[in-house]
């Protein structure tokens, strides 16, 4: 590990932020991309294209320089934290740390449902950093937003065993899930902590109660037994990446739900909720993790409804603890990844989203009202009313967003659709039936601060080129694509509500002497490996952070983070930051408002081994691995990469 194991001091030379209006914010925004709009006329970076047909990208100003030494990257038995020189890692909270001071500490051994929802939940995905105050840009206090995608039983609990989980190891399970906010805030020597009595810390489960909002919250295959209205559903699963909206709510993504779902057989093969269940993956026999066996509501034969009101995403409110958060369904039911915001000329709000399968869609929605910069409590339902769009990519490197509006084209009864709430129920369906690309897993979708483009994260597709299986094209340009790629999207007009596009190849991931590897054309011999890209996120300076979920298996190595600038002499430089642990992939990546400090989820440390047989130990090096979020500095605090 690069640099000291304790700190002696770190001046955070930051101030507080100030409390400040969301009109004040709003305005110093539309300030700022203005003059950054004059800037990139003024200052050239043209870069060449890969794809057939695509133009030269616009010019931008050039990022800042990224100025740390690479680190060289670890084998996958490696078990530790490693970071530049000049920089330190620490572990801010692990799975099971008490969320109130009356909670007690964690006991692997005393595991209960009731404590597990008082306590940091298991896998670590999305992180989000929201100031406090509320409105301010404070970079020393704030709550984080974590989200906790699912969840390895077989290191969590002595003894278990899959077929048979005991009925308290399914409800922890249970409540391991959804997301934690905390309270944290930074001491002079650069140091994070959370507040473990904080008024705002709050868990929300496989159990919590949440509103179901939009159209599809009357539909016929929302309601149960236990819900007849379909308005409230219990729980959120499956929460991976998310995003963080202009007046400060959280949007969580459900994405893998289907896993917690058994028996789909048990479902008559003529009733038309079984093909909907299948297109979204439901097993036909047992789930994985035998939910089924102690909640009825997860075993679709006897519950054939409840897996609709899963694949959603989630909006609540951690300033507000007690706000029940919304599932809203204007916004396209599938495998959710990532909900980046970004605001259109007009004010309208744009969500950017993929589907993480092999052959699935990328997304957008476009709301139809438009962002209130002085009235918060006026954007509250902002999401339930608009357009969900699903791209299509042209070879030509020109592309349209395609809207899943009913009535339109093929989305009429007579394709087996009847009204606004069957499209969002069977948003998997409407994208097939509009001719959508397929795309090689589409997990994080972001957008550049800087210039405004949109940067598409495609981790891998094995399967590409396979017999019965699509072929490559133009936007998935390999076959058996083990490694992943990045495209580079330009709006058109640089606004992000409009219907079209242009895109680009931008990184084509792998070992660089792999010769199907491309860099944006950056020397091939200078950068580091990287393979399975999946989160990302961007500096100050529109500088790429690219977190990696899938290195092992595509390139041999752990997981880790990397920094990449997107214009300039230095395009396509990949350098690697980070690396962690064995078993394990990084999520989450967060900097505060300063860029002096970055939060990184380390998930499932130690996946591959066992409870009796731990590959890590991490990071508390006794006894079993705990997922955790991790905080960097720099020894001078400096900002991060610089």
């Amino acid at each position: 590990m690069g640099g000291r194991d304790e700190v002696d001091k770190w001046v955070v030379r930051s101030e507080a932020g100030k409390g400040e209006t969301f009109g004040e914010i709003a305005e110093r925004s539309l300030s700022r991309r203005a003059f950054l709009k004059s800037a990139s006329l003024t200052s050239m970076a043209v870069v060449a294209a890969l794809a057939v047909g695509t133009e030269p990208a616009a010019a931008q100003r050039a990022p800042l320089g990224l100025r740390f030494q690479p680190i060289a990257p670890t084998a996958p038995d490696v078990d530790d934290l490693v970071v530049p020189d000049g920089y330190f890692a620490r572990t801010l909270i692990r799975w099971g740390e008490p969320l109130a001071a009356d909670v007690p500490a964690h006991n692997v051994w005393a595991q209960t449902p009731a404590l597990q929802a008082r306590q940091f939940g298991y896998n670590c995905d999305f992180v989000g950093f929201l100031p406090l105050p509320l409105g301010s840009t404070n970079s020393n206090r704030g709550l984080l937003a974590v989200n906790h995608e699912y969840t390895n039983e077989e290191l969590m609990f002595p003894g278990y065993d899959a077929k048979n989980p005991t009925r308290n190891q399914v409800d922890v399970g249970i409540e391991a899930h959804g997301v934690s906010v905390v309270e944290i805030q930074r001491a002079p020597d650069g140091n994070w902590s959370y507040v473990r009595d904080s008024p705002y810390n709050r868990r929300l489960t496989g159990t919590t109660p949440m509103r179901i909002s939009g159209p599809a919250a009357s539909h016929p295959w929302m309601k149960t037994v236990a819900d007849p209205a379909g308005a409230t559903v219990l729980g959120t699963l499956n929460n991976c990446a998310g995003g963080k909206t202009p007046w400060g709510t959280i949007l969580t993504a459900e994405e893998n739900f289907h896993q917690y779902f058994g028996n789909l057989q048990g479902l008559d093969a003529d009733d038309p909720r079984y093909a909907a269940h299948r297109r979204y993956g439901m097993p036909a026999e047992q789930s994985e993790r035998g939910w089924e066996l102690y909640h009825d509501r997860f075993d679709v034969a006897k519950d054939p409804n409840e897996g609709f009101r899963f694949g959603w995403m989630v909006e609540f409110d951690p300033y507000d603890p007690n706000m029940v958060p919304v599932k809203r369904t204007t916004m396209g039911r599938f495998r959710h990844e990532a909900a980046t915001i970004a605001l259109a000329p007009s004010g309208q709000v744009v969500a950017y989203t993929g589907d993480d399968a092999q052959f699935e869609y990328v997304y957008k929605f476009v709301t139809r009202g438009r962002f209130n910069a002085s009235n918060r409590q006026a954007n509250m339902n902002m999401l339930d009313e608009g357009t969900l769009y699903v791209a299509r990519f042209n070879d030509d490197g020109t592309g349209q967003w395609l809207p899943l509006v009913f009535g339109q084209g093929p989305l009429t009864p007579a394709n087996g659709f009847a009204d606004q709430a069957d499209v969002l129920v069977k948003t998997r369906q409407a994208a097939d039936a509009v001719g959508a690309t397929k795309m090689d897993r589409p997990e994080d979708i972001e957008t550049n601060p800087v210039n405004r483009k949109v940067y598409i994260v495609l981790t891998n597709n094995t399967r590409r080129g396979a017999e019965g299986q699509a072929g490559p094209d133009k936007a998935n340009p390999r076959a058996n694509n083990a490694t992943g790629h990045i495209i580079e999207l330009t709006e058109t007009g640089n606004n992000h509500a409009a219907t079209t596009f242009r895109w680009e190849i931008f990184l084509l991931a792998g070992r660089p002497e792999d010769p199907s590897t491309y860099f944006a054309g950056y020397d091939k011999s200078k950068v580091s490996p990287i393979g399975a890209p999946d989160n990302i996120t961007f500096d100050l300076s529109g500088n790429m952070w690219i977190a990696t979920d899938g290195a092992p298996r595509a390139i041999k190595l752990n997981d880790g983070f990397f920094a990449v600038p997107v214009a300039g002499t230095e395009r396509g430089h990949v350098q690697q930051f980070f690396s962690s642990v064995a078993g394990s992939e990084v999520c989450g990546p967060e900097f505060t408002p300063d860029n002096r400090s970055l939060f990184l989820a380390i998930q499932h440390p130690g996946e591959g081994g066992t409870f009796e047989e731990p590959i890590s130990t991490w990071p508390d090096r006794v006894g079993l691995p705990r997922p955790s979020v991790v905080y960097i500095g720099a020894w001078d605090s400096r900002p991060i990469g610089r």
